[in-house]
């Protein structure tokens, strides 16, 4: 079965996080090592994406609680590791003096 969002076709989880509200992730997160400039060209590009689309970030937020709720059985299935065992034997106090 395949998906489309606004007529694109997506494939991985990825493709849904940027297709959906329309714009790349590393627009709203960044990217590693970016320069100020590229970061203040990045911040002015969402601010424009924001203000010609205000109900963006309610949208966002609640694509984000429905993929919570649907996948919540997946993501809060947490198993307890087991501690690693230390093998060396205790310092006596006095030995340490």
């Amino acid at each position: 079965m395949r998906s489309y969002i606004n007529g694109r076709q997506a494939v991985t989880s990825n493709d849904f996080i940027e297709l959906a509200p329309g714009t790349p992730v590393e627009l709203w997160l960044g990217v590693e090592g970016e320069s100020e400039m590229e970061r203040a060209a990045r911040l002015d590009a969402a601010r424009d994406i924001l203000a010609d689309n205000p109900g963006m970030p309610d949208d966002a937020i609640r694509i984000a609680a429905c993929a919570i709720e649907d996948h919540a059985a997946e993501l809060f299935n947490v198993v307890p590791l087991a501690r690693p065992v230390s093998r060396r034997r205790p310092v006596r106090k006095e030995a340490a003096a």
